[in-house]
């Protein structure tokens, strides 16, 4: 057995027919209609009521079960093996969280109940938002924003209400180096401002002196993100939060990479003013495939009349819902309620769960991790920026184009080893960029397997064993159109119908 053979995840595929409907091969049946029709009432007119059945596949109820549990074990996910999306922070969600967030007292509360019959929920938002302040270094906390992007456009929000405040309309500017995530410009763009990118040193950090340019009475917010895309720390980072605040700015940082520093270095400490948290990256919460998250802001005691409400404020031995907040201050609702709650469920059980010194050992094996991969792996995918590496590796495809293999044909290669390619081309400013995170979750055994699969891939390249071929080859679906799949996507049953027509 070939150790590919060894490793691959064997998936059953679909049936050759995907439409398996039949007349009179219904899951089910409804019992006859015994009570009398009726004519349309007021609340529905005619024109709102179906004419006609509804056009639906007919299937026995096995058939659309064994339909389903097919299509979930050919979606690739952390439970099935390592996931090293860089800058993502695919880490295994620890079954406790699932378990807690899925009592019935806590997934079937109302957002609505009285406050004296949720006291543990408020107790628990207003934990999370202490222990949130205490990891970050910055006290005050709203847990509101849906996602890191949310987290971003809310704090954003909340310096241009700051500036406003004081007078300041003419601060307009925001300023982010080109390593920046995407969401960082649109952010801002969203929320008034004018954007400035400034470029990274030769050493994979931001200077001052990139920044001097910039440094007037138009700068509202330097955008950083600490460590940054490229997996360096900003080691400037104290000089930068200095020269800014001189000119009267205010400091941001993108908590994406959060993971990499728990316990050992807080953004407060370091000059930062206001920063986002993704709760699902740094404490475990699942996400992808466009949820759940939650990305709370924290910020200086100065800018905390500015955050999102409501927030929960704690009176002797009870927890209310903070109403003092100065309604001509606060930018005011960002999200329902108190945001994704069953996601700050989840948060807070994996940090009362591991503790401090867990926080400390989680930032610790996932920077051991990362540098395990790229001392491993840096002979065949050479970086772009060296220095040290904290929780990711950032390589390139520069070796391995030589044997005909981009980055893009690499990561699909790498599904026919059952392992999930890394982020590709990312930073942006890294030609052919393979961003490899494999945060604290993976074990020696599992690495090496990542690294196997990288190495195999490049060997083969180079013996010429790939040349001609599509990959990948080994799993149920092969390589798809992918401009098809964006641009007319086959969503739905009904849309599969008028396709074939």
């Amino acid at each position: 057995m070939s150790h590919i053979q060894e490793y691959q995840t064997v998936i059953p595929a679909e049936p050759v027919i995907f439409e398996l409907s039949q007349d009179e091969k219904p899951g089910l049946r409804l019992p006859t209609l015994t009570v009398p029709k009726t004519e349309p009432s007021a609340v529905f007119s005619h024109s709102e009521l179906r004419s006609s059945e509804p056009c639906l596949p007919q299937l026995s109820e096995p058939e659309v079960v064994r339909h389903f549990t097919r299509l979930s074990m050919q979606n690739y996910n952390i439970d099935a093996s390592i996931y090293p999306l860089g800058s993502c922070t695919m880490k295994y969600n620890p079954r406790i969280n699932e378990d807690l967030a899925r009592m019935p007292e806590v997934a079937l509360m109302h957002p609505m109940m009285p406050e004296q019959l949720c006291q543990g929920h408020l107790q628990m938002i207003y934990e999370l938002e202490q222990d949130l302040g205490e990891i970050s270094g910055l006290p005050a906390v709203s847990l509101q924003p849906a996602a890191g992007a949310q987290g971003e456009f809310s704090a954003l929000k909340v310096a241009a209400a700051y500036f406003a405040s004081r007078g300041e309309a003419e601060r307009t500017v925001v300023v982010t180096p080109d390593s920046a995530h995407g969401t960082n410009p649109a952010s801002a763009a969203l929320c008034g401002f004018s954007l400035v990118e400034i470029p990274t040193g030769k050493d994979g950090i931001v200077s001052v002196e990139a920044l001097k340019d910039f440094l007037n009475g138009r700068l509202a917010v330097v955008m950083m993100t600490n460590p940054n895309t490229l997996g360096r720390f900003e080691s400037n980072i104290e000089d930068i939060a200095r020269a800014v605040h001189k000119a009267g700015g205010l400091v941001y940082c993108d908590g994406a990479n959060l993971n990499a520093i728990l316990g050992y270095a807080r953004p407060g400490d370091f000059g930062v003013d206001i920063m986002h948290i993704n709760l699902h990256k740094t404490f475990s919460t699942p996400h992808g495939g466009g949820g759940p998250g939650a990305g709370p802001i924290c910020c200086r005691a100065d800018l905390e009349p500015f955050l999102p409400t409501p927030r929960v404020q704690k009176k002797g031995d009870r927890f209310y819902t903070w109403v003092e907040q100065d309604p001509k201050k606060t930018v005011g609702k960002v999200k329902s309620f108190y945001g994704n709650y069953g996601v700050l469920v989840r948060a807070w059980t994996y940090i009362r769960m591991i503790g401090p010194e867990g926080l400390r050992e989680t930032a610790k094996n996932a920077v051991l991790s990362a540098n395990y991969i790229k001392a491993k792996l840096k002979d065949l995918y050479p970086e772009t920026f060296e220095g040290p590496t904290l929780h990711e590796a950032v390589l390139c495809d520069k070796k391995i184009k030589e044997h005909g293999i981009t980055t893009a044909e690499l990561a699909k290669m790498l599904l026919d080893y059952g392992v999930h390619p890394p982020t590709v081309y990312f930073p942006l400013i890294v030609s052919g960029a393979l961003m490899i995170e494999p945060t604290e979750t993976e074990n020696l055994e599992e690495l090496d397997r990542f690294i196997f699969a990288m190495r195999d891939s490049f060997e083969r390249a180079a013996r010429g064993e790939t040349k001609g071929q599509t990959f990948p080859t080994k799993t149920p679906r092969t390589k798809i159109d992918e401009t098809a799949a964006a641009r007319k996507p086959t969503l739905t049953w009904q849309a599969s119908q008028r396709a074939e027509k």
